[in-house]
């Protein structure tokens, strides 16, 4: 029977409780290992520092950076999945976008699976199609050099890739994004691990996706939680 071990490469809690904890994790990291050739993810750090009982209560994409709630026992991560699944939380991300941002806005989108050769790609639809999907966004910086708007996004639903479609569905696709605002050929090469980082760089803006998970808050056995990521590396990429 194979056990999972999980080794440590530096990275710490941000914060811990005695029933969980939270990480902040940095952006290529998945949350959880794909296949036994996974050499290293966030669940190494887990279970490194809290043992084997501990989990992740919810996931982000590998290359979203920012926090991550972790149970330390079955009983906590259950409850704490729950709260995530009944949408009984507060989340804030922070994203990069291409062009000008000028006003807050609300998309009401619903998504669905776009079914074409992007098998992970979703696509808005009609409100008679896929789900209800509604986001908050909100203009914080515009820097005119790049031509870049630094945006606080907070999902009102959770759904699959929701802030990178819709931001893409206005005309600001956040920075660096493989999968939305390029074509299909750059997003197969992303998806087969087969792009080179020049070709990334030329059809998605960056060598990364600039978005962070930012700000959570949530209550837990009658008290409120809010942390806010110490990450400030979307800060340096948008101002330098």
């Amino acid at each position: 029977m194979a056990v999972f071990e999980g080794h440590t490469r530096g990275l710490k809690p941000l914060v811990t409780f005695s029933d969980f904890a939270i990480f902040d994790k940095p952006s290529n990291l998945m949350i959880h290992p794909i296949s036994k050739n996974t050499e290293y993810s966030l669940l190494d750090e887990i279970r490194y520092h809290f043992g084997d009982k501990a989990n992740q209560a919810h996931r982000i994409d590998a290359e979203t950076s920012g926090l991550v709630l972790v149970g330390r026992n079955n009983k906590t991560t259950n409850a704490l999945a729950t709260m995530f699944e009944k949408k009984e939380y507060k989340k804030a991300y922070l994203a990069i976008v291409k062009g000008k941002l000028e006003e807050e806005l609300t998309i009401d989108k619903n998504l669905k699976k776009e079914g074409k050769a992007i098998g992970v790609r979703m696509a808005t639809c009609s409100k008679e199609e896929g789900k209800e999907s509604i986001t908050n966004v909100k203009p914080l910086k515009y820097n005119k050099e790049k031509d870049i708007t630094l945006v606080e996004v907070n999902p009102i639903t959770g759904r699959q890739h929701q802030i990178r479609i819709h931001l893409n569905s206005i005309g600001h696709t956040i920075l660096g994004d493989p999968i939305y605002g390029v074509c299909d050929e750059v997003a197969e090469e992303y998806l087969n691990k087969t792009i080179k980082d020049k070709t990334r760089v030329e059809h998605s803006g960056s060598y990364r996706l600039w978005l962070q998970a930012n700000y959570l808050e949530f209550s837990y056995k009658g008290v409120i939680y809010k942390i806010y990521s110490k990450n400030k590396d979307i800060y340096k990429e948008f101002d330098n």
